[in-house]
């Protein structure tokens, strides 16, 4: 299953990245398409990315351009730009963005968003303070002083919806949401020295007091707010008493199959789940359709 955001074509160049003189002349190439974001906002021209030759840049924005990859042998380059320099016909936010983008967009959109938010969040070496120097095309950090190499994150995330029977468990985390009808698959994150399994029994029961047996991994999806992988999972209930974490939770409830069926045909007033663009809807969906067996 290929999610939103998932579904960059883009060659990401291994080779490529480790030639400084392949990045230069790449830059320089007729061939050659930059992708300005402006404050991570999406460039757009009608409903596709808007794509710029190299003569719309300055030569310190061409220097700093993060390469993403090539298509068809054509390199392409995200710039970081602010909203006063940007050209586009409009500037989305990433996440309004992949809700007409094709599939292949948004996933070079999940790239280039998450890369140019990992140079911002990233200046300086943990090691000794100095500034870093973007080596590979921005896909290594490098410290100037005592050459430490800082690569790019991705944060793990487990999703996960937990059957028993024919109903599963959603919750309402506190924040926007809350106390609304809209509900959705427990999450958290993965910690260190801890295995996906691990994870989903873990915060099934930190967050609803639920204890988890078997689990079953379904798909994943890169979620670039800002550089997280959701790993989504099925799992069978062994416990089915609640014991909600006030702080996180705002409820953690069972639902009935025939109450997000209504809720996935939106004939529900009890229940609303997340859209199509996020893995919680197709975890919830998979299971209450039968689509796969938990």
């Amino acid at each position: 299953m290929v999610h939103t955001f998932s579904g960059n074509p883009l060659d990401r160049e291994d080779a490529g990245r480790r030639d400084d003189v392949w990045i230069d002349t790449a830059r320089d190439d007729d061939s050659t398409r930059f992708l300005a974001l402006a404050d991570l906002n999406v460039p757009i021209e009608g409903e596709s990315l808007h794509w710029l030759h190299r003569e719309h840049f300055d030569e310190s924005d061409l220097e700093s351009a993060l390469l993403l990859g090539s298509e068809e042998g054509a390199a392409r380059f995200v710039v970081d730009l602010s909203n006063e320099s940007a050209s586009a016909d409009r500037y989305v936010d990433a996440r309004s963005a992949a809700t007409f983008l094709s599939m292949e967009d948004a996933g070079v959109v999940a790239h280039a968003r998450s890369l140019v938010d990992w140079h911002r969040r990233n200046r300086f070496c943990g090691r000794c303070a100095s500034p870093l120097i973007p080596k590979r095309g921005g896909n290594v950090l490098q410290c100037g002083q005592c050459e430490a190499n800082l690569f790019p994150r991705t944060d793990p995330v487990a999703i996960m919806v937990i059957v028993d029977g024919d109903r599963c468990l959603l919750g309402q985390s506190s924040g926007r949401m809350a106390r609304s009808n809209f509900y959705s698959a427990l999450a958290g994150f993965i910690d260190q020295g801890e295995s996906i399994e691990e994870a989903v029994r873990r915060e099934v029961m930190e967050e609803g007091g639920v204890r988890v047996g078997d689990v079953r991994y379904h798909s994943s999806q890169p979620w670039p707010f800002p550089s997280s992988l959701m790993i989504g999972c099925h799992g069978l209930a062994e416990t089915t008493e609640i014991s909600i974490d006030e702080k996180e939770m705002n409820d953690v409830r069972w639902f009935s199959r025939e109450e997000v069926l209504a809720a996935l045909a939106e004939e529900s007033d009890v229940l609303r789940i997340p859209g199509r663009m996020a893995i919680a809807h197709h975890l919830i969906h998979d299971w209450a359709t039968g689509t796969i067996e938990v």
